[in-house]
């Protein structure tokens, strides 16, 4: 029988997606990418801001036109919009069949054989259960890398975030789950792991007392094929000594962070429930760069969060222009009903958003371009991922880009590169967010 999956959202969503795929697979569902061949479909939602939300709705209802004019007999819908609006979906949606929580997508093919047996059956399984991850993914990026979820929820309770209500509370996943996962994903041919969760420096602290991000890399890097480990969603105040000294010491630990800080002013950031300061933030990051050579980092802003004057405004254009981050975005504040901040005064107006928005990334887009010219002369190592048609220019990755996320280097040769090949690079020039360089 045929089954097609729409995987809508984040990283952690698409593990999720995977996850699902693997187990639908071993009980013998084909895959296909044509949604009017499906007998099956899975729709994996999102459900964190308004656009993910109506994304999310339109992909139900587009689904739900195939049960009259396509093969389709079981449309589930799972993930982060099920879960928050299961109700709403029941009553508004009936081409739906069945819907699962956040903590039940290991239950799909369980779901999937009620429903093709007339049952309706929807599975929403206690937040804080821990889903299992013991079967073989189908790895769905189509390059060399791979998301590995180090955990589940969150319990930092940040104003304006709805997740803990959707994901539950912070549960790490075993080690040794993880390690195995990673050696399944290393046979299936992929040489750059790249560690989500909420939060991904907080790992273990539930399950062993303490945090374990330093041994899970560690461990990890001995996985033979594996080339690149990446962190993501690093919360500062939570980065150790020794975390850092892992970073910096470990080969295979891409000198890259992900540290999303939310904003540098002080009232702004009390507002949103974060722990740092702007102090707090400048040495974390002074510590960062000292300790670890190299390193580029990652970061997000909200702008126009309730109550946000010029003067805050101000202080994270200066704050920006100071740290000069190699990669910053760069998100409008999203009033999201059920979260505390929805409930605060002064509430901005979304062009106002947009405007502020337009204002930090005018000023990152400098610190881009003077960043970018930094790196000409400079020699990397590079992870081919592609080819570009009759030409003999390849597409490719350092370490210092995440996948679909970060730039790329635009690699001139006429040597013969296969995807997931790496070669070093020296860097030619620049154009907008990505590198120009010749094979050495």
């Amino acid at each position: 029988m045929k089954m097609s999956m729409v995987s809508l959202g984040c990283d952690k969503n698409t593990v999720d997606s995977e996850m699902m795929l693997g187990l639908m697979n071993e009980k013998g569902f084909e895959y296909t990418d044509v949604d009017e061949e499906a007998e099956v479909m899975i729709i994996n939602t999102c459900g964190f801001i308004q656009s993910a939300k109506e994304e999310s709705i339109n992909a139900i209802l587009e689904a739900a036109k195939l049960k009259e004019e396509g093969a389709l007999k079981a449309l589930i819908v799972t993930g982060c919009l099920a879960q928050r609006y299961k109700d709403e979906i029941i009553k508004e949606i009936p081409e739906v069949d069945a819907l699962l929580g956040t903590s039940s997508f290991d239950k799909i093919v369980e779901t999937v054989e009620d429903v093709l047996g007339g049952e309706v059956k929807n599975e929403f399984l206690d937040l804080d259960r821990l889903p299992s991850i013991s079967n073989k993914r189908k790895n769905s990026t189509g390059g060399y890398y791979a998301y590995l979820k180090i955990a589940e929820g969150c319990n930092k309770n940040c104003t304006y975030c709805i997740i803990p209500s959707l994901r539950g509370n912070y549960r790490s996943y075993p080690l040794d789950d993880l390690i195995n996962q990673a050696k399944d994903l290393t046979a299936q041919g992929i040489k750059e792991l790249i560690l989500v969760a909420q939060e991904t420096t907080l790992y273990g602290v539930d399950l062993y007392g303490e945090k374990r991000l330093p041994k899970l890399l560690k461990e990890l890097a001995k996985i033979e094929g594996i080339e690149w480990i990446r962190i993501l969603y690093c919360y500062p105040e939570e980065i150790t000594d020794e975390l850092i000294e892992v970073i910096a010491n470990e080969d295979k630990v891409c000198k890259y962070l992900d540290i999303p800080i939310q904003h540098a002013s002080d009232k702004i950031l009390r507002k949103m429930a974060r722990r740092t300061s702007y102090n707090d933030l400048v040495n974390i990051i002074d510590k960062l760069r000292k300790n670890i050579p190299g390193i580029t980092l990652r970061t997000t802003i909200i702008s126009g969060f309730p109550g946000e004057t010029e003067e805050d405004l101000e202080t994270v254009i200066d704050f920006i222009k100071n740290m000069k981050f190699e990669r910053l975005g760069v998100f409008t504040y999203s009033e999201e009903e059920g979260t505390v901040a929805a409930g605060f005064d002064n509430q901005i107006e979304e062009e106002e958003k947009e405007a502020r928005r337009d204002r930090i990334m005018r000023v990152q887009q400098e610190i881009s371009e003077q960043n970018l010219e930094k790196m000409v002369g400079k020699k990397f190592k590079v992870l081919i991922e592609g080819r570009l048609p009759e030409e003999n220019v390849y597409i490719g990755r350092t370490y210092m880009d995440v996948p679909g996320v970060d730039g790329y280097v635009f690699v001139n040769t006429n040597r013969d590169f296969m995807s997931g090949d790496f070669c070093d690079v020296i860097i030619t020039g620049s154009s907008e967010y990505d590198l120009i360089g010749d094979v050495l």
